[in-house]
């Protein structure tokens, strides 16, 4: 299994894309404008699609790649793409983007027999299976409903995570208190601001490198850290003040275009 980061910015600017994440070939974790940067022949082979929020910077993408893949897969005779997500992320979905006005509704095109996409429903705490890949959703506190996402190790090296992501969370006790039972080798958190956009980072419901020290204290044992979500520009300030953090994890700003494989 790998994992293709194809955005990582909490905004756009030349060389930076919102959140995605490929995992293999076939599932998107989020689909900003990353998304992109995938093939038309890439784009056609994602299968199923999990957002873990509602706005806009991870779920635009969803709606241009329904229509660049349609015909394709329309004439391979391929079942519709399944984007899984919270009900109250599907309703905003259905409300706001796939509603005629805005986009069309891609859930009953090209007809309502057999449609690109079809909206899948999850709970936190599912664990959903995609062939022999399972992922458990896990909770997040943001200003909308918000998960993020664990890929589970194979069973055969034990339990826990071979890869998590935060999603866009503020402080979150919960998330803490599962990953203590789930040890976890690769961990994707977001710090959206610096030390002196602590305030807005406070009110957003995003993290910054201090409150980013507070959370990352409750993480038992040794993982692998990557920072996401940084405003375009910020990278470097907002690393010095993660650095300076002095956290025992090995820590490092996650960049467009890298992989990570996992065992």
């Amino acid at each position: 299994m790998k994992i293709r980061v194809l955005g990582c910015s909490g905004s756009i600017a030349a060389g930076s894309r919102t959140t995605s994440f490929l995992l293999d070939d076939d599932v998107l974790i989020d689909a900003g404008t990353g998304v992109g940067d995938l093939t038309l022949d890439e784009l056609a082979r994602i299968d199923h699609i999990l957002v873990s929020h509602s706005h806009l910077d991870h779920v635009l993408s969803i709606a241009l790649l329904a229509d660049s893949v349609m015909r394709r897969r329309t004439a391979a005779s391929r079942p519709p793409i399944q984007v899984h997500a919270l009900p109250a992320t599907i309703a905003a979905l259905r409300e706001h983007v796939f509603n005629g006005v805005i986009w069309p509704d891609f859930t009953c095109l090209p007809s309502r027999e057999r449609p690109i996409l079809a909206f899948s429903p999850f709970t936190t705490g599912d664990v959903l299976a995609f062939g022999q890949r399972r992922i458990e959703v896990l909770p997040a506190q943001h200003t909308v409903p918000a998960v993020g996402f664990a890929l589970l190790r194979d069973e055969r090296r034990g339990p826990g995570a071979a890869w998590a992501y935060t999603g866009d969370t503020g402080p979150n006790p919960a998330l803490w208190a599962r990953l203590r039972h789930l040890p976890t080798d690769h961990l994707v958190i977001e710090t959206a601001f610096g030390d002196d956009e602590h305030a807005l980072a406070d009110l957003s419901r995003h993290l910054c490198p201090r409150s980013l020290g507070e959370e990352l204290a409750q993480l038992a044992g040794s993982v692998r850290v990557y920072i996401t979500h940084i405003k375009p520009g910020e990278v470097a300030p907002v690393m010095a003040q993660v650095r300076a953090l002095g956290s025992e994890h090995a820590i490092s700003a996650l960049a467009t275009g890298q992989v990570i494989a996992l065992d």
